[in-house]
This record gives C-alpha cells, sequence and structure tokens, in this order.
C-alpha cells in the first residue's frame, strides 16, 4: 500500500458524467479504442491473464441497470471485468466505472487520459459536483446501464481476501430500485514473472447471484442488507476457491 497523494479537486463545470458534449463523446470512443488495444496487447504478451469466467449467467439474470461490485487488487481489474460481459453489452452501452477523484484529477499522459474518458464516473470533495455525481448515477442505472464499483474504496496490489465493504455501491442501487451483481476475481500464481520479479497472476473472474433491493425497506436498510449479503458471499466464495478460512491479520 502507498499514500495517496494530495488530490486535485473536482469542480462540477471539469466532467460530463452523462457524455452530453459531442468532444466528451469524441473522446470516449477513443479513450476505449485505445484501452482495448493496450489490455489486448498485454494479453497476448501473457503479462495480463484471464484464465476463466463463472457465472455469467448469474450477470445475464440481471436486467437493465445493476451495480457489478469487485475487489479491487490491481489497476486491470475492470478490463477483467468488461472483457468477460463485453459481448453482452449492445446498443451502443458501455460498463461505467466509478473511480476516486485523485485518478480522474491527478494523472497526465495516457493513463490519465484513460483514467478521465472511458466511460468513468469520478467521486468529488466538491459537494457541488457529488450531486452531480448521483444524479448522473440514477439517470444510468434507470436507463438500464450497468455500473462497476469497488466498495472496498481502495486498491491493496494482488491482495486475494475481500476486504470490509463500505456502503455507497449499496445506497446507489437501494436508490434506483436496482439489483447488486457480486464479481469477485480470484487468482494464481503463474510461472511467468512481472517487472518487479513477482509471479504474475492468472484471473478468474465469478459472478455471483444478484441481491435484489427489498420493497419492504427503506433505502438506508436495503443498503445495508445488501452490503452484508455481498460480503457474505464474497467470503464464502474465497473460503471454497482458496480452501482456508478467511482470516485477517496475519
Amino acid at each position: 500500500m502507498e499514500e495517496d497523494p494530495a488530490t486535485v479537486v473536482l469542480e462540477p463545470d471539469k466532467v460530463d458524467y452523462l457524455q452530453e458534449k459531442a468532444i466528451t463523446r469524441l473522446k470516449t470512443r477513443i479513450a476505449n479504442r485505445l484501452a482495448t488495444c493496450y489490455y489486448e496487447r498485454l494479453i497476448r504478451r501473457g503479462t495480463f491473464i484471464i484464465k476463466d469466467i463463472k457465472g455469467l449467467e448469474n450477470y445475464r439474470a440481471a436486467k437493465g441497470g445493476a451495480v457489478i461490485t469487485c475487489n479491487h487488487f490491481h489497476p486491470n481489474d475492470n478490463y477483467a471485468v468488461w472483457r468477460a460481459i463485453r459481448s453482452d453489452f449492445k446498443g451502443g452501452k458501455r460498463l461505467y466505472k466509478v473511480i476516486k477523484e485523485g485518478n480522474y484529477t491527478n494523472f497526465g499522459g495516457f493513463y490519465g487520459f484513460m483514467f478521465r474518458n472511458c466511460n468513468t464516473l469520478p467521486l468529488s470533495s466538491n459537494p457541488k459536483t457529488m450531486v452531480k455525481f448521483l444524479k448522473a448515477v440514477k439517470t444510468l442505472l434507470s436507463r438500464g446501464e450497468k455500473i462497476l464499483v469497488y466498495p472496498e474504496q481502495a486498491m491493496w496490489w494482488n491482495y486475494r481476501k475481500p476486504r470490509p465493504l463500505k456502503s455507497g455501491a449499496f445506497r446507489f442501487a437501494a436508490s434506483a430500485g436496482v439489483p447488486v451483481v457480486p464479481a469477485f476475481i480470484t487468482m494464481e500464481d503463474t510461472e511467468k514473472e512481472d517487472g518487479d520479479g513477482a509471479p504474475v497472476q492468472a484471473y478468474t473472474v465469478w459472478f455471483l447471484p444478484p441481491i435484489y433491493p427489498d420493497k419492504d425497506l427503506d433505502e438506508k436498510q436495503n443498503a445495508e442488507r445488501m452490503k452484508e449479503e455481498n460480503y457474505r458471499v464474497w467470503k464464502e466464495l474465497y473460503e471454497k476457491v482458496y480452501g482456508i478460512p478467511l482470516t485477517y491479520g496475519e
């Protein structure tokens, strides 16, 4: 883990969440093509390995808008999720990704361009920007889009265990009345080494059954219930795949 650098605040006029401007749509098309070329090249080189995809029927059971949750351990993991489900996206729909403010505002160059334009939904420490963000999330979910959220709220490099979850992703789903689709990526060492001499990981992307809001509960109660259920199924999958109980502090 590394300390985050100071973040440049994202102002409301610096983001076009719903891609209402022609220039935003153009940049998005370019960024998605560049990102696809970049990640597919890594896959061909064998430095990014997606070994298997499990439970697509669970993802496909969630018709219309949905929040996809996933563990976050590597910059590549969002592309692994997208690649697993991209054949299901029709009519110009894309997978939207919630990202932290600093990823959107702090980076320049190639990575900064992707962070800002690959269908990303940046959070912000500016309350006015967050109002705009929340309206956009609800609009996207209501029109049937899928939004990827990392509910652990931080990336821990190649960390295999599920971590305690924050409530945001589940509040988005509860507020919009849509399901959460828990995704979890498990890993195994390969004989290849990365630039730091560590084993390249082979990913298996799992989709677990959708978790639906309960119409008899309010938004806060639903968010808490969905969060607890999401963590439960992640924990259960972790213990099943790795064959060990989930413990912390070791």
